[in-house]
């Protein structure tokens, strides 16, 4: 259930920010009127997203057993697909989603009704569709039955409104950045499960081999009916009987992915996070005759005083080379 809410805390803040990004724009640039279009493409984004996961959910039933296990392996395999684009798409883009989405919505607002519709259509509407086939393939991997997954998207889409709408109202305030990354993180592991058994479903099928060559077994210790075998099963997708295909296939995807996403470097950081501030001092450049020196309180007359003393010992060397009485100097 844990790995389910996960699935619609992380999409549904994503769409939040969208729509939370589009309306403020809209509101802080006197533009209310067009509001009403906004929320339009909104609405059919979101009702696209239902028909969309009622089709694949009522449609694989009219299917025979193998025709089922292999429309739901197929899609378990591009479900974590674009789930692992978006998370790095995602990581890439977040601190410059706001200038992105204002782009697109000036030239929506020039080009009049139609274009706004559509722009708040397609930029919610690529999130619902993403969630609502990884949300599918979730759940087929689950062995709760439907309800429980279901509840467990169902308040993760709520938390992410919730969320929305305190970051619209100025309430709440986070380091996006840094939450995506650690979230995408989180929903790297969940997809790793569902793409095991989303080749577990395709060995079902007999598109793939293997199905009787298991890789451990460990149900005595780990009963899939007990509650850390539940809490397992919800959070990692973990079978207690694994496939050796499944073992593979969930190490090769998870453990290049996970050390490519998090790689040293590849977060860039934000100049105002205190990572910035704790970096090593850039050494100061010796000043040259022609630079420009800035006043510093107190300076001014040290750097009179050495240089008066200096100016003293040229005159006094210059009397000595040619014989005469320095005299007094003045400081």
């Amino acid at each position: 259930m844990f790995g389910n809410y996960l699935i619609g805390l992380r999409e549904g803040l994503e769409a939040s920010l969208v729509v939370c990004i589009l309306i403020a724009y809209l509101v802080k640039t006197d533009r209310r009127d067009a509001l009403k279009p906004i929320w339009l493409g909104i609405t059919a984004a979101v009702v696209l997203a239902l028909a969309f996961g009622s089709a694949l959910q009522f449609g694989s039933q009219t299917l025979t057993f193998e025709a089922q296990e292999a429309l739901g392996g197929s899609l378990s395999i591009i479900a974590v697909g674009l789930v692992t684009w978006m998370v790095f798409w995602m990581r890439r883009t977040a601190r410059h989603l706001k200038s992105e989405l204002h782009g697109k919505l000036d030239a929506a607002l020039a080009m009049g009704t139609a274009a706004l519709v559509l722009t708040a259509f397609l930029a919610v509407g690529r999130e619902g569709l993403e969630t609502a086939l990884f949300v599918w393939a979730a759940v087929q991997a689950s062995s709760d039955g439907t309800p429980k997954p279901l509840i467990g998207v169902v308040l993760g889409l709520l938390t992410a409104v919730l969320l929305g709408w305190l970051f619209y109202r100025g309430a709440l305030k986070i380091n996006l950045a840094r939450f995506f990354t650690w979230t995408g993180g989180m929903l790297v592991v969940v997809a790793a499960g569902v793409l095991a058994y989303g080749f577990h479903d395709l060995q079902e099928a007999r598109f793939v081999p293997g199905l009787g060559s298991k890789a451990f077994d460990i149900s005595e210790q780990i009963p899939a009916d007990s509650w850390y075998g539940t809490l397992l099963k919800g959070v990692f997708n973990f079978q207690p009987d694994p496939t050796v295909v499944q073992v593979v296939v969930w190490c090769l995807y998870l453990i290049p992915t996970l050390l490519f996403f998090f790689a040293p470097g590849r977060v860039a950081q934000n100049r105002a996070t205190p990572a910035a501030a704790d970096a090593a001092p850039v050494a100061q450049k010796e000043p040259e005759p022609h630079d420009t020196q800035v006043a510093v309180p107190g300076a001014r007359r040290d750097d009179d005083r050495e240089r008066g003393t200096a100016d003293t010992e040229r005159v006094h060397d210059g009397a000595r080379r040619t014989g005469e009485d320095p005299g007094p100097v003045e400081g």
